[in-house]
């Protein structure tokens, strides 16, 4: 009864702070106090009794009294500081506004003219100059998130007149969990976890003022809060990071503990990571002097000891593959949903600690990265609303692949149970690796085409250090190269013959590097033979090629789409090749702006640095016009050969254009093997009259190109380098993930979000 009467209250503050015509005045300390003074019992309460259609008539007829709400509603964090927030009268006040403001602050963010209330002082400002609004309230809320019997257990003793002051706790003794420069275990505690949910939520609505104000130089919020003004940036930091990387959500693996005990664990690591990929984003490069003010960056970027490293590593993959665990008792563990999240932390700190990145590199934990990311990109290869999870998987790879190690570390034997549909194979991650990026290539979404040159150089680079590829993912390898040189497909765009400039070079590389254990390849090679004479004698008049287009064109079938690669071959459909399905019913679609093309994100370097560095072919990206150009491999750089106009649509082959790359195709070292191989291959059948593969692949183990094939060329990674295109992109993902995972409350849903369209299906 008491719990009706308090939500009464409350709405009928509500209904009076719209009604009333004129401006109520801060002084009227009875009407302001009804908002936080009882106990609304929870946020979902507090976004039911305060509709939206409401707070938007408050903004528009009586902004007065909005704006004295938010500053009443500051003022009272202020003061629940300064009496250290001991009584708990004070703690259910910081609640009851925390609760309102998170409500109250995306609608008065969507209003353009209402841009800079926050950023203006407290009518009774004290201090010279004022203290922003915003200020106040951050450093109110840090202050909370380590207050005594509020949000962590006290180290004194308790009780009112034992409080400690808050502005004088030193909250590096109150990090919430152990790990990363904390050797204790607080207890555990759920209403500690609870409150610091519910400041962090607040933390998390005053950073989305970028969402709406996407042109802001920076975010002012996240700058004051990560910079030296905030006391506590350290250990907050450290406590976000710690309660991340510390959880295990399965625990003691009681099954369904999940269902019979309420988890406050969660929902905080839930917002610990938002708010960490916030504070974490920047338009800056590490060196950079507003990087190395942003403390969060600056910290994160010195963590150095193996012992954190590791600990990081294993909370993050532990987090990763948690979903993906297999139980004999159907949901009888906890599966957390926060793998979008992961995905761009580990980004985040791969990008600003690069030690990290080789920590991870050099340890075979990098194929539990590695083994969930394949599983959602194949899980996600269908879906468009899950487009940006496909890009941010293809990203992390890429970043992978430019370093050695990752090719060396994918020669280790697969074994994994994880529930994926694709073929059954028995060999190593790499064929794990080539057997996804086809299906996705050949059974994705339409969407997905812009990302084929990014799965292609992926597998460009770790190729020279693939020991030996199964049978299967060799014809996988084979099927694309089919697929991608058919005339009608070379000739459809103007970088359609980027990708099979790619195959080659994945080709060549295992050929020149690993020619010894890859029996499998040599011996597909050989069987699909016609397909490399095909395209070595592509036909290059004008007559062939508008016929090759026509006849495609009759049979009615986009040049690029997924579905037809596998009908361009005109061979039985491959295993699981049925047309990608639209998103589903229901679901929210937050667009992302375009990606830029690969060679706009990647940067040619020797595997080898202080090798002599030869003239190499280099491809150009899919979606850009530029023409393939010979280039040295050191130059940054590269300019087109001949112009084509900017519109596909306008464009048409000519020979011209034809005979100017296929005359760079790098087809001496496959015609060269198959020159020396396939009269061997052929006498030895006639000879011993062989029809088994067994033993011509015994015969091909066997085998040595040594001195017959080409001079080795260099072995050249394509290494990712960071760009605005790419930084504006991950902004703009991390909010669309943050807005779509936040329905509980709907903090930012029905609101007018400028950073991404919501497409409600």
């Amino acid at each position: 009864m008491g719990n009706a009467d308090t939500k009464l209250v409350f709405r009928k503050a509500v209904v009076q702070l719209t009604s009333k015509t004129q401006t109520i005045s801060s002084e009227d300390n009875d009407f302001w106090d009804q908002f936080w003074s009882e106990t609304v019992t929870n946020v979902q309460d507090v976004f039911t009794l305060v509709p939206a259609s409401e707070i938007r008539l408050l903004r528009e007829d009586v902004p007065a009294n909005l704006a004295t709400l938010c500053y009443k509603a500051v003022e009272k964090f202020v003061r629940a500081v300064e009496n250290s927030c001991r009584t708990q009268q004070d703690q259910n006040t910081v609640l009851n506004c925390s609760r309102l403001l998170t409500r109250v602050l995306p609608y008065v963010f969507e209003e353009p003219d209402w841009e800079n209330i926050f950023w203006s002082s407290l009518p009774a400002g004290k201090g010279d100059p004022p203290i922003p609004l915003a200020h106040s309230l951050c450093s109110a809320i840090c202050d909370l998130l380590f207050c005594p019997d509020f949000t962590v257990a006290s180290n004194r003793k308790t009780g009112p007149d034992k409080a400690e002051d808050l502005h004088a706790v030193d909250s590096c003794e109150y990090i919430w969990e152990k790990g990363v420069g904390f050797a204790q275990s607080p207890v555990k505690n759920a209403t500690f976890e609870s409150n610091r949910t519910e400041l962090l939520r607040l933390l998390l609505t005053c950073f989305s003022q970028a969402i709406y104000s996407p042109n802001q130089k920076g975010n002012r919020w996240v700058q004051y809060v990560t910079s030296a003004e905030n006391r506590h940036a350290l250990p907050m930091l450290t406590s976000l990071l710690n309660t991340v990387c510390g959880y295990d959500p399965i625990g003691m693996g009681v099954p369904y503990n999940h269902l019979l005990f309420a988890d406050t664990t969660e929902p905080l690591v839930d917002m610990c990571l938002q708010i960490l990929i916030v504070a974490l984003d920047s338009d800056v490069q590490q060196n950079d002097e507003a990087a190395i003010d942003n403390l969060f960056i600056n910290y994160l970027s010195r963590v150095h000891r193996d012992e954190d490293f590791s600990f990081i590593l294993s909370g993050f993959t532990r987090l990763l593959m948690n979903p993906l665990r297999q139980t004999y008792l159907p949901h009888s563990t906890k599966k957390v949903q926060f793998h979008q999240e992961l995905l761009i932390f580990f980004w985040k700190i791969c990008e600003f600690n690069k030690k990290f990145l080789y920590f991870v590199l050099k340890s075979s934990d990098v194929l539990d990265v590695l083994v969930p990311i394949l599983y959602h990109l194949n899980d996600s290869r269908a879906d468009q609303s899950r487009i940006g999870l496909m890009h941010i998987g293809v990203f992390i790879l890429l970043l992978l692949s430019g370093e050695r190690n990752f090719g060396v570390r994918l020669n280790k034997p697969y074994t994994s149970t994880i529930p994926m549909d694709i073929p059954v194979f028995s060999g190593t991650h790499a064929d794990l690796l080539i057997v996804v990026f086809h299906k996705i290539i050949t059974t994705g979404h339409n969407r997905m085409q812009p990302l084929f040159d990014c799965l292609l150089t992926i597998l460009v680079n770790v190729s020279p250090y693939l020991k030996t590829l199964s049978m299967v993912s060799s014809t996988k390898l084979l099927h694309l190269v089919d697929a991608f040189t058919t005339p009608w497909f070379l000739y459809s765009s103007p970088s359609a013959n980027h990708l099979a400039f790619f195959l080659l070079e994945i080709f060549n590389n295992i050929i020149q590097y690993q020619f010894d254990g890859n029996s499998n390849l040599v011996y597909t090679i050989i069987r699909k033979r016609q397909v490399f004479h095909s395209l070595a004698n592509l036909p290059t008049d004008y007559n062939t090629i508008i016929k090759s287009l026509t006849k495609k064109a009759k049979r009615n079938m986009q040049a690029t789409s997924s579905v037809s690669l596998t009908a361009a071959t005109e061979t039985p459909s491959m295993e699981g090749s049925t047309p990608a399905l639209p998103a589903e019913p229901g679901t929210l679609n937050a667009t992302l702006p375009d990606t830029p093309g690969v060679m706009k994100i990647t940067e040619r370097e020797s595997a080898h640095p202080g090798n002599l560095t030869l003239p190499a072919e280099l491809v150009m990206s899919n979606g850009m016009t530029k023409e393939i150009t010979k280039q040295s491999s050191n130059q940054g750089d590269c300019s087109p050969t001949t112009s084509s106009p900017k519109n596909d649509a306008e464009w048409a082959p000519t020979s011209e254009w034809v005979r100017s790359w296929k005359e760079k195709l790098p087809l001496q070292t496959i015609m060269r093997l198959l020159q020396v191989l396939v009269p061997q291959v052929e006498k030895i059948c006639i000879d011993k009259g062989l029809t088994d593969e067994s033993e011509i692949l015994k015969f091909l183990q066997h085998g040595t190109l040594v001195g017959l094939l080409p001079v080795p060329h260099p072995i050249l990674i394509r290494k990712y380098q960071s760009n605005p295109g790419t930084t504006a992109w991950f902004r703009t993902y991390m909010w669309a993930v943050i807005f779509l995972r936040n329905i509980d409350p709907p903090i930012w849903y029905d609101t007018e979000v400028k950073l991404f369209e919501i497409q409600r299906m």
